[in-house]
């Protein structure tokens, strides 16, 4: 037998017969080299021929990859950024081990990081990874400088960490390979992304790999998965859904359904973003919403459907202080159509008060001198002044001819109810069209708390409250003036004829009689049989 292919504990590593230790000498037979090479080139043979793992009913096997499972290998190797949604138990995690097991031994000087929501998931990841190379034939095993708990170091300089995702895990590393698991139920998800990503994104090479089960919506994961399918991202989605899986069909769904629940199954292998049930939209309507991608982006200002000659609109504006934390907003929407269409929107979190209504100014001017409604809280009331006393803009909604301030709605309690109520029946009712991904993403994340509703923790409804303010308005009078329009009997007629609409017509009842007729001025009647009350 080839000297290579001997496990001894002269060659392990630190007693372990079935690692090979840093520093051994490989002496290459022919059929080495041409196996080795056929290895790095398809890791998907690498995988098949090589590599073991744990089933829960046979113990260690041979990895016999899924068709989906190579499709996957494939996917990771040709994309930069890939992200996985995957129904439970689907093999997406042990999948994703075997490439970054493959990808540390054929690319050296390559830093991989392994990263969990739980930092034992990710060792248990790692272990799993440990468990794979114990069982490569010596002649394909690199050599290891170290095999611990929280990594692995190749002789090659390649490196395999594993850690929990925190904005620390690997803060100050060269990382070439990232790979989040589970990225749905990770705590301050957001935070964490933001603070990494510049780690990666410093190579021209480096990869990042996420895959998750859904975990509601409006989290980063459900945002960057979004964005992949329409491509407004650079990620490349790749779904596993049930179905994919062998040895689930229709039955194995009853069967699994009346252990559980249709709603759990959803959530567990249907892959569906469901909502947290307390949602301004009903999850069913926000899961629907289709973003669009802009026709283009200037100015912070991403327009989705240039002015048309003789269209009214009107923009709605929302002001925050411009230090970073939270956003100057407006929506431009068209009242022209039917549905109205939200045609251009503005988002930005640094624009001074002071600066904001020139910006205002530029595209309610270009927009057909759109009428603007500006929330005057706060800053708001600078915006307000700046637009219409300083740019002297006239069409600016104006409260009050006498009341002092008047420029522009304060956002009252009574203001937001008003509009959260009229905004949720335009949107449920497609009474509105909303394109803008951002938009759609603090839609989905517009939650009620106490007997309001606001964006949940670590995420924002600048955007959303230029909607409110648009769903407060349109039952205003003002509204009515301007456009002729009486928003409440729009809704009401358009609910009669859905009503109208799901009801199943009468029919004529057939009793073998012949139907007796009689002319009455010229005109022929049906005769009516009478009936006698006694």
């Amino acid at each position: 037998m080839n000297q290579t292919r001997i496990k001894n504990n002269e060659l392990g590593y630190l007693g372990n017969p079935n690692i090979k230790r840093d520093g051994i000498e490989q002496s290459w037979a022919s059929d080495d080299i041409r196996e080795y090479a056929k290895c790095m080139k398809d890791p998907v043979y690498f995988a098949r021929k090589y590599l073991k793992v744990i089933s829960l009913d046979d113990g260690l096997v041979d990895f016999d990859l899924y068709p989906y499972q190579e499709e996957m290998f494939s996917h990771f190797d040709d994309n930069r950024f890939s992200i996985v949604l995957a129904c439970r138990q689907s093999g997406k995690s042990i999948s994703s081990v075997a490439y970054l097991v493959w990808y540390a031994i054929f690319h050296p000087e390559k830093t991989i990081a392994i990263l969990a929501n739980k930092g034992a998931t990710a060792r248990e990841m790692l272990a799993r990874a440990t468990l794979m190379i114990e069982n490569i034939p010596f002649f394909l095993q690199p050599g290891c400088k170290a095999v611990n708990k929280g990594s692995i170091e190749f002789s090659n300089n390649s490196r395999i960490l594993a850690a929990a995702t925190s904005g620390s895990s690997i803060r100050g590393l060269s990382v070439n390979l990232l790979f989040l698991d589970e990225f749905a139920f990770v705590e301050n998800a957001a935070e964490f992304y933001s603070s990494t990503y510049p780690v990666v994104s410093a190579g021209k090479d480096t990869k990042v790999i996420i895959t998750s089960t859904a975990n509601g919506l409006g989290n980063i994961y459900h945002k960057l998965w979004e964005g992949a399918v329409q491509s407004t991202n650079e990620f490349k989605p790749f779904r596993i859904d049930w179905w994919d899986v062998p040895g689930r069909d229709e039955e194995w769904k009853k069967q699994t359904v009346s252990n559980t629940s249709e709603l759990q199954f959803d959530q567990e292998f249907g892959n569906n973003f469901h909502g947290s049930g307390n949602t301004l939209i009903s999850g069913n309507k926000l899961l629907g919403l289709q973003a669009k991608p802009p026709i283009y982006t200037q100015e912070s200002v991403k327009v989705y459907e240039r002015p048309k000659e003789k269209h009214e609109y009107m923009m709605f504006v929302d002001v925050a202080k411009g230090r970073g934390q939270d956003y100057s907003t407006f929506n431009l929407v068209d009242i022209s159509t039917r549905p109205f269409k939200q045609v251009a929107v503005y988002r930005d979190n640094n624009i001074s008060p002071i600066l904001f209504p020139d910006i205002i100014y530029k595209y309610a001017k270009t927009y057909n001198n759109a009428y603007v409604v500006i929330e005057s809280n706060d800053q708001g009331a600078v915006v307000c002044n700046g637009l219409y006393y300083d740019l002297e803009y006239e069409h600016v909604f104006v409260e009050s001819v006498v009341k002092k301030n008047a420029i522009g709605v304060e956002m009252t309690r009574k203001v937001k109810r008003i509009g959260c109520s009229n905004i949720k029946d335009l949107v449920e009712r497609d009474q509105i069209e909303v394109v803008d991904a951002d938009t759609i993403i603090e839609f989905s994340t517009f939650v009620a708390k106490g007997n309001s509703y606001e964006a949940s923790d670590g995420n924002h409804d600048d955007l959303v409250m230029n909607f409110v303010l648009f769903g407060w308005f349109v039952s205003s009078p003002m509204f009515n003036d301007i456009t002729d329009l009486n928003i409440k009997e729009m809704m009401y007629n358009e609910k009669i004829k859905q009503i109208e609409d799901e009801l199943v017509p009468f029919g004529e009842m057939d009793d073998g009689r012949p139907e007796e007729t009689e002319v009455i001025n010229g005109e022929r009647w049906q005769v009516m049989e009478s009936t006698e009350l006694y």
